[in-house]
């Protein structure tokens, strides 16, 4: 069973995703402290100087009651609330993580695609366009004859 566990750990995908999930977490961490540190307290100031993380709602009240002036202090009466502010901020750090994210694949993808336009010695296939080799008499794909 340890050999089994060791051929996993060593195969490629295992790493990869290793590797991918460490560095998903630590960007992460990194935009939370970009949306909590800087996006959000200048949308709070441009809204008349809001603090994001203090907006919450009473759902019940706590001892002692209410009002309460901060999120914290709500908490700490146990009142139970609706943070939504703290919702708002995850919500931008998740658009901000998609947007890196989908950025990040838009440039994978024009990198693959000069990787195969610069590929030497092919030629697609004038029936099913795939690309074949400069020196194929036939399409792998479509099996059509190249030699004319």
């Amino acid at each position: 069973m340890i050999q089994e566990f060791k051929e996993f750990i060593a195969k490629g995908n295992a790493l990869d995703l290793a590797v991918g999930v460490v560095i998903g977490v630590a960007f992460g961490a990194v935009v939370k402290s970009l949306v909590d540190g800087m996006i959000m307290p200048i949308v709070g100031l441009a809204l008349g100087k809001v603090d994001f993380t203090n907006l919450f709602a009473v759902l019940s009240q706590g001892t002692p009651a209410g009002p309460y002036s901060t999120l914290v202090q709500a908490q700490d009466a146990g009142a139970v609330v609706m943070s939504w502010g703290v919702f708002v901020n995850s919500i931008v750090s998740f658009l901000i993580i998609a947007l890196v994210v989908f950025l990040l694949v838009k440039v994978i993808n024009l990198i693959r695609k000069e990787q195969v336009a610069e590929e030497p010695g092919m030629k697609d296939c004038p029936f099913c366009l795939t690309a074949v080799p400069e020196a194929a008499t036939r399409c792998s794909a479509c099996t059509s004859d190249l030699s004319a």
